[in-house]
């Protein structure tokens, strides 16, 4: 499997009593493959994770299969604290037939490089798929680098990174010692920079509400190599990326969906909702970003 374009990480559309909303969820999915994205992925932070029960993330990914069939590519989430239910999570995504699996450092545990690669492998061998690494360390504790890389990177199955450190060293590491791995964006507001260095793909969750916005961003950048048109996109979606990182990154993407016409529902605790007046802001940021990126792809600017 090669990793290209846009992967959209599923959010998990909630009842108001807090519930999995399993026809609302299959509507998200429906949308991401209307929208053209290129891959989805199930069991990531934006999808909630964190706050499901494991069987619940097994229910979900395997219903996820079930809606997108074979028309994208299926990425499951391996995250864990336990290496033994990362391990799970992985033998599970290759019984339903998943693409590839999503596998991160385990959270709280604050592994050194060498065990972190440890895990990774030990998923890997009990899963066997395709495999995109993913380097989070503002919400892992720790920073996958060059010893991890070394480790790892001998495994056949391990194909890409969703590089999440904000650290741009750590990108210029993967790109000129480990081109093997292919760099996969998972810091938005880098996104320029990661297809500069020859990123094929961008992991974002904002794409649950604007796919299209951040296909176009992919195209100009990677296929059509025009970074001037490029610039503009990025200039037009910097706004949408600030708001996200003001403290309700979830709750936002959540909305986002609401505004375009989906089922959301509520965060799970820990998590609160947004206010009004966040929720308004948003919506303005939305609908200047879709009006801009669309006057730039028609060529009525590309300033």
């Amino acid at each position: 499997m090669n990793f290209e374009g846009i992967y959209t990480p599923a959010i998990t559309p909630h009842g108001p009593d807090g519930q999995i909303d399993k026809a609302a969820f299959a509507a998200v999915l429906e949308s991401l493959v209307e929208a053209k994205v290129h891959g989805i992925i199930i069991g990531g932070s934006t999808g909630e994770y964190y706050a499901q029960s494991m069987q619940e993330r097994l229910d979900l990914a395997a219903y996820a299969k079930q809606v997108i069939a074979k028309r994208l590519p299926l990425i499951v989430g391996t995250g864990a604290t336990r290496t033994e239910d990362s391990v799970a999570y992985a033998t599970a995504a290759k019984e339903i037939g998943a693409d590839a699996i999503l596998v991160t450092s385990p959270p709280y545990a604050l592994p050194t490089e060498k065990e972190n690669a440890i895990h990774a492998l030990t998923v890997d061998r009990a899963a066997d798929l395709p495999i995109m690494l993913y380097n989070y360390p503002a919400r892992m504790g720790v920073m996958m680098g060059d010893e991890y890389f070394s480790r790892v990177g001998k495994s056949k199955n391990v194909r890409a990174i969703k590089e999440s450190s904000g650290e741009m060293a750590n990108v210029h590491l993967l790109a000129r010692k480990f081109p093997h791995i292919a760099l996969s964006c998972g810091w938005d507001d880098q996104a320029l920079e990661f297809f500069a260095w020859g990123a094929k793909s961008w992991v974002c969750a904002g794409s649950n509400f604007l796919p299209r916005e951040h296909v176009a961003l992919y195209e100009a950048c990677v296929l059509e190599k025009n970074f001037d048109k490029g610039r503009a996109i990025m200039s037009a979606m910097l706004p949408l990326m600030d708001f996200l990182e003001t403290g309700k990154f979830v709750q936002s993407i959540k909305h986002g969906c609401e505004i375009i016409g989906l089922k959301a529902g509520p965060v799970r605790a820990p998590l609160r909702g947004m206010t009004s007046e966040e929720k308004r802001t948003l919506q303005t940021v939305v609908a200047t970003l879709k009006r801009t990126v669309a006057q730039i792809t028609s060529g009525a600017n590309h300033a």
